[in-house]
């Protein structure tokens, strides 16, 4: 069969993967796992008139070691129906094989999502993709946990080629081994790319997951609505501090709402006239100021390759630890008289 890649005039946009009453940004919260009957229904209560796009839960919970939570299974699928029902929110859970799929499917839940460590194994997401074949479900797919674009883009299409089209991505950071601020690197630009290759195609950010810290979600969140995602995924729990897993990055449901409350949502298009034609003349000036960044690139290159052939006919080493120290303090040095970053 003819491969059939993601297309941005095809793939339905944002408001065909989020319920049909719902408008604006995508907010999706809920707790990392469920727990028990009494924390889904305190949560579900506490979130029904939050204006929620989707109710998130972990059932099955990949965790990296053994002996750890790793959630309750098909015994909590019955909470989430109740719900579904009482509260009139929409659940959406994470799936890692075809009886998962089958399960929630049988529950008759909202949506699934394919986690990082999923999206990574090109044979789990296939074996999903098989079991979602002609249901049409919602489906949100998480970046896999190296960045790895391809594998994200690679997910995504092996959804769409068996008909799934309500399709959206959701950026949760990148796993490094470097000691970070952050619980995974966001490296915003492999989502922007994402983006910018499937213009069509909502991608969300979850905030949890990157910071891994409740207290630095809401600086995330901004940024994240300021670049211009499609909206948020979001950790909430009734008693974090007492969670079973991940406690230290999910909100109270009154955190939630208040960051809800304090999140500026920036409009994507340009409303006026005026404001249109003075960015397009700094756009001018910024496309001149690239053009004469690489010309002296070039210039710089053309230089460094004279000296690299000195240096091969003289018999002396490329790397010269004295010269680069001096090009470190005096580059540095400049930055910071200009008043740049110097990192």
């Amino acid at each position: 069969m003819e491969r059939q890649a993601l297309d941005s005039r095809t793939l339905l946009n944002t408001k065909d993967f989020v319920p049909e009453s719902f408008s604006g940004p995508i907010w999706i919260a809920g707790p990392c796992s469920a727990e028990s009957e009494d924390q889904i229904t305190t949560l579900g209560n506490a979130l029904r008139g939050a204006g929620i796009s989707y109710f998130r839960c972990g059932v099955w919970k990949p965790r990296t070691r053994p002996n750890s939570f790793e959630g309750l299974g098909e015994k909590a699928l019955p909470w989430l129906q109740t719900l579904q029902k009482d509260a009139g929110l929409k659940v959406i859970v994470e799936v890692a094989n075809a009886r998962h799929v089958e399960a929630i499917l049988n529950a008759e839940l909202s949506a699934v999502w394919i986690g990082a460590r999923t999206t990574v194994n090109p044979f789990a997401v296939q074996e999903i993709a098989d079991a979602l074949r002609g249901t049409n479900i919602p489906v949100l797919v998480k970046n896999p946990i190296n960045p790895d674009i391809n594998l994200w883009i690679g997910a995504l299409e092996r959804l769409y080629q068996v008909g799934l089209t309500r399709l959206s991505a959701c950026h949760r950071g990148f796993s490094t081994y470097v000691q970070a601020r952050f619980r995974n690197l966001p490296y915003w630009e492999i989502p922007l790319e994402l983006k910018r290759l499937n213009p069509q195609l909502p991608v969300i950010t979850d905030v949890s997951h990157i910071t891994g810290d409740a207290s630095l979600i809401p600086p995330i969140a901004q940024k994240a609505l300021d670049i211009g995602f499609d909206g948020l995924m979001v950790e909430v729990h009734p008693d974090p501090k007492n969670a079973l897993s991940d406690a230290q990055q999910q909100l109270t449901p009154a955190e939630f709402l208040e960051l809800m409350f304090n999140l500026r949502i920036s409009r994507k298009d340009i409303p006026d006239s005026a404001l249109q034609a003075t960015l397009h003349l700094l756009r001018e000036e910024i496309d001149l100021a690239d053009r004469q960044l690489i010309e002296i690139l070039q210039y710089r290159l053309s230089i460094a390759s004279k000296i690299g052939q000195l240096k091969q006919q003289s018999g002396i080493t490329f790397f010269q630890q004295d010269r680069y120290g001096e090009v470190l303090d005096k580059t540095s040095q400049y930055a910071r008289l200009l008043k740049l970053n110097h990192q």
